[in-house]
């Protein structure tokens, strides 16, 4: 088991990253009260069990899997669950699943009595390395994701690889595109990780990540400018996941593309094999222009600027305020290269 450390002051927490830790779960969290388990249909039921038999009083809500259950309605919902539980600030809630759970139950964890203890046991490789770390929590409205939400951070959050075994092939590659982003930026070394064979184990790779999100976090915790690194990829990523065109990308296949664009032609280079071993996309899936009208709703957005990140070297990633323009210039220029490439 390897234990990584968030400072942040009176709000420091552990990530323990291990194998087996879920069968010593009463050991690891202090369960013996109400705890409120926030879980989803698409994970396995025995981990929230797990969870339930080490509890004082547990009450279990299960959620249909998916986004549309990252709503105001299902945030409602715990808080009742709890009210009509009794529950008192001395009682905590935990989140057994991915980001969807976890970012649901931390909110509903920041509001119920003005805050009550949050765990987070994330089941998937992109929960593990990146949404369960740094306390952003939310709910979706309207269409809009994440637009109503805290910086909550949670008291532990335990990772158990062993979970990871009932994960699709894609589902798995799509949380390593995220592994992969923080590697580029801010960790050379983790990077070469991807280039071996056979890759290392996931507890050596998620450990990894979860390290560098961690001084990130720790430095900045609430997105004022260091934690923006974060967001390499995302950019033209989150406009690709906009344009509803693309038959179903993964969050992690988006990212994985906008990454691309933002490399030096060096850096593609040793990325473009990566992620093709990985089994993650590397074509732009439509024409870019049909896609550069998304790139307006950016969060990061400022007039006809973007905050965005660049890699020249790898685990050197540079935030940038750069024009639109300059943005829509490297993925056209990026979309005629690997044009030319099949040519």
């Amino acid at each position: 088991m390897k234990t990584q450390h968030i400072e942040l002051g009176e709000k420091s927490y552990d990530i323990l990253v291990g194998q087996g830790l879920l069968a010593d779960i009463g050991n690891l969290l202090p369960l013996g009260r109400r705890v409120l388990i926030v879980t989803d249909d698409g994970v396995p039921a025995e981990y929230a069990e797990a969870v339930a038999k080490a509890a004082g009083q547990a009450c279990t809500v299960t959620l249909p899997a998916g986004e549309a259950s990252k709503s105001l309605a299902s945030f409602e919902k715990l808080l009742r669950t709890m009210l009509e539980n009794g529950f008192g600030r001395g009682d905590c809630a935990v989140a057994v699943g991915g980001g969807v759970v976890g970012d649901l139950c931390g909110f509903a964890a920041s509001a119920y009595m003005r805050g009550i203890d949050f765990y987070n046991i994330p089941t998937t490789v992109l929960s593990m390395v990146d949404s369960s770390v740094g306390g952003k929590t939310a709910v979706n409205l309207d269409g809009v994701k994440n637009i109503v939400g805290a910086f909550y951070q949670p008291k532990k959050v335990i990772a158990d690889c062993d979970v990871l075994r009932t994960l699709s092939s894609r589902q798995i590659a799509s949380g390593l595109a995220e592994a992969v982003k923080m590697a580029l930026t801010s960790d050379e070394e983790g990077f070469a990780l991807f280039e071996k064979e056979p890759l290392p184990p996931f507890e050596e790779i998620i450990s990894r990540a979860i390290a560098v999100k961690a001084a990130v976090v720790a430095e900045d915790e609430k997105e004022n400018g260091l934690r923006r690194i974060l967001n390499f990829g995302h950019t033209f990523g989150h406009a690709l996941e906009a344009y509803e065109g693309l038959g179903g990308l993964t969050h992690g296949e988006c990212v994985a593309i906008g990454m691309l664009p933002m490399c030096s032609p060096a850096v593609r280079k040793r990325l473009l094999p990566v992620l093709c071993r990985l089994g993650l996309p590397t074509e732009i899936p439509a024409p870019a222009e049909k896609i550069f009208g998304y790139l307006q709703y950016d969060k990061k957005r400022v007039g006809d600027e973007v905050y965005a990140v660049t890699v020249d070297d790898i685990g050197d990633g540079k935030i940038r305020k750069i024009p639109l323009t300059e943005l829509e210039a490297r993925v056209t220029a990026y979309e005629k290269e690997r044009q030319m490439h099949h040519e």
